[in-house]
């Protein structure tokens, strides 16, 4: 069990970039199989999974979002970052850092706001 906290900014404009850091305390970015994810949830619509981060720097993105996302990791700060470009009001969405495991995510954020002006 670990902690996340989602940080950044609450609202976006249209076709500029959504940045986000996740922010893991209780706990750190260590070598192996767990992967640091960000998953998302539109209103009205289901849980959205965007992509992870390994240790190593290994990424592996959703494809509908791959050609506009990327997601970094800073080892030293015990933090890893969300950037989506391009933005539009569809990617309004609460948006979450997690850990997984197989596919399992155990510890997630509590979630952050993020709304795309038109």
């Amino acid at each position: 069990q670990v902690q996340l906290q989602e940080s950044g900014p609450g609202l976006v404009k249209s076709s500029q970039t959504l940045s986000l850091t996740c922010t893991i305390s209780s706990g750190s970015i260590t070598p192996g199989y767990t992967a640091w994810g960000w998953i998302r949830q539109p209103p009205g619509k289901g849980i959205e999974w965007m992509g992870v981060i390994y240790y190593d720097g290994s990424t592996y993105y959703s494809p509908s979002l791959k050609s506009r996302t990327s997601i970094s990791r800073d080892v030293s700060k015990n933090q890893f970052s969300l950037q989506l470009i391009s933005v539009t009001p569809e990617d309004t969405a609460v948006y979450y850092c997690a850990r997984g495991i197989d596919w399992v995510y155990d510890s997630w954020g509590q979630g952050t706001q993020v709304t795309v002006s038109s």
